[in-house]
């Protein structure tokens, strides 16, 4: 299963570790030098010209991925948990 993040960016539901507000980044010291350290190594990818809403954080062997996503981390975790929920009505 894959999760679309915007633009044309799309990532394996196993390899998200967490899906994050931005607002909650906004709001701590150490979060903000976090992302910036973080975009200084070149692990950030923004995947829309748009303001990001949401960051996910992916792993997929020894890589490290941080998204900037202009969806909501609402709609992300629905958009996961989707098919799962379809599943379950019988």
């Amino acid at each position: 299963m894959t999760l679309h993040l915007g633009g044309n960016t799309i990532v394996p539901i196993k390899d998200i570790i967490a899906i994050i507000d931005v607002e909650i980044i906004k709001d701590s010291v150490v979060n903000r030098e976090f992302i910036q350290v973080a975009k200084d190594e070149g692990f950030i990818v923004d995947v829309s010209k748009e303001e990001a809403k949401s960051l996910v954080l992916t792993e997929s062997g020894k890589n490290t991925v941080i998204y900037m996503s202009p969806i909501s981390s609402t709609t992300l975790l629905k958009r996961s948990t989707f098919i799962k929920d379809i599943s379950v009505i019988k």
